[in-house]
C-alpha cells in the first residue's frame, strides 16, 4: 500500500482547520431558536468535509485506503453518541448553562485530539511488533459492548471521586464566566474547570475503546488517525444534534454494542478470514441504522398508545 506523504498530511490538516473555522462561524452566537438548525449544518460541514477527503485518499493513495477511512469514520462516529452522552451528563452534574457548554466542549475536544493522536501511534506500533495485542484489544472490545447492553442508571448523577478529592484541596468558584475567577481577592478555577477535567477523562475513557475498534479496522496510521481525528473534532456540533435527537433514539445504544462485538470479531478471526473494509461499513452502517429506525417506530408506537 502507498504511503502517505507530507502534502498529505499538510492538506488533511489544512481540511481540518477550515472545518473549524466554518464550524466556529455556524455555532457562534447561536440563539435556542437557531441552534438546532446551525448544529445540523455544522455536522453536514464535518461529514461532507470527511468524505472530500475520503475522494482525496482514493486518487492520492489507494481505493482501499479510502474504504478503510470510510469505516473508521463511520465507526468513531457512531461510537462517540455513547461519549457524548456521558457530556450530556456532566453538563447536568456541574449545572453548566447550555451558552457555556460550547466553549467547554471545544477545549476539551482539542486536548483529546492530541491524546487520540499518541493512542493511535502507540495502538499502530504494538500491533505491528506484538500481534497477539490484537486479542487484548477483541478482549477490550467485548467487555466495552457487554457495558453497553448493561448501560448504568444515570437518573441522580454524583460527584466523581477526583471532583470530591479537588473541591477538599481547592476552592472552586460557582462563576461560569470563564475557567478562572477572582474571589475574595483569590484566582481560582470555575465550575466550567471541573466540566472540562470531567469531558476529558471521559474522552480517555472512551478512547480506550474507540481506537481498538478502529485499529481493528486498519492498522494504516494516517488512516485511523485522520479518521479518528475528523470524527472527534465534530463532537462538538453532534453533541447539539444529539441533544434534541437522544430521546428518540432509546435503543440505539444495542446497535453501538453490536457494532463494538463486530469489530472485536473481526480483530479475532483477522487469521482465518479477513473482512474488507467495504463489508465493515456497510455492516456498521446495517446495525446503526437498524436499530435506529426501530427505536423510531417504538417511539411512535408508545405515543399512539399515549394519545
Amino acid at each position: 500500500m502507498p504511503t502517505a506523504l507530507p502534502t498529505d498530511w499538510i492538506v488533511f490538516h489544512a481540511l481540518l482547520l477550515i472545518l473549524l473555522l466554518i464550524e466556529v462561524a455556524l455555532l457562534h452566537k447561536t440563539t435556542p431558536q437557531n441552534a438546532p438548525g446551525r448544529s445540523y449544518m455544522a455536522t453536514g460541514v464535518w461529514i461532507a468535509g470527511a468524505a472530500a477527503f475520503a475522494v482525496w485518499i482514493y486518487m492520492r493513495l489507494h481505493a482501499v485506503l479510502a474504504q478503510e477511512f470510510l469505516a473508521s469514520y463511520a465507526l468513531e462516529e457512531s461510537l462517540s453518541i455513547d461519549n457524548l452522552f456521558v457530556f450530556l451528563l456532566l453538563f447536568k452534574s456541574f449545572k453548566i448553562d447550555e451558552a457555556k457548554q460550547g466553549r467547554v466542549l471545544f477545549w476539551g475536544i482539542l486536548g483529546a485530539v492530541v491524546m487520540r493522536a499518541a493512542f493511535i501511534v502507540a495502538g499502530v506500533q504494538l500491533l505491528n511488533k506484538f500481534e497477539w495485542v490484537t486479542y487484548i484489544f477483541a478482549v477490550i472490545l467485548l467487555i466495552a459492548a457487554v457495558r453497553l447492553v448493561l448501560p448504568e442508571k444515570h437518573d441522580e448523577p454524583k460527584k466523581p471521586a477526583w471532583q470530591l478529592w479537588l473541591e477538599k484541596r481547592q476552592p472552586i468558584s460557582l462563576s461560569q464566566e470563564g475557567f478562572t475567577a477572582v474571589e475574595n481577592g483569590h484566582r481560582m478555577p470555575t465550575v466550567l474547570v471541573l466540566a472540562l477535567v470531567g469531558v476529558a477523562f471521559a474522552d480517555f475513557v472512551f478512547a480506550l475503546d474507540s481506537i481498538p475498534a478502529v485499529l481493528s479496522i486498519t492498522r494504516n496510521t494516517f488512516v485511523a488517525y485522520t479518521s479518528n481525528i475528523l470524527a472527534v473534532m465534530g463532537l462538538r456540533s453532534l453533541f447539539f444534534v444529539l441533544t434534541h435527537a437522544l430521546g428518540k433514539l432509546a435503543y440505539l445504544h444495542y446497535g453501538l454494542a453490536a457494532v463494538l462485538a463486530f469489530a472485536a470479531a473481526k480483530m479475532l478471526a483477522a487469521h482465518w478470514y479477513e473482512v474488507s473494509p467495504l463489508a465493515s461499513l456497510v455492516v456498521i452502517f446495517v446495525l446503526l441504522a437498524g436499530t435506529a429506525v426501530i427505536s423510531l417506530l417504538l417511539q411512535r408506537k408508545d405515543e399512539q398508545k399515549a394519545a
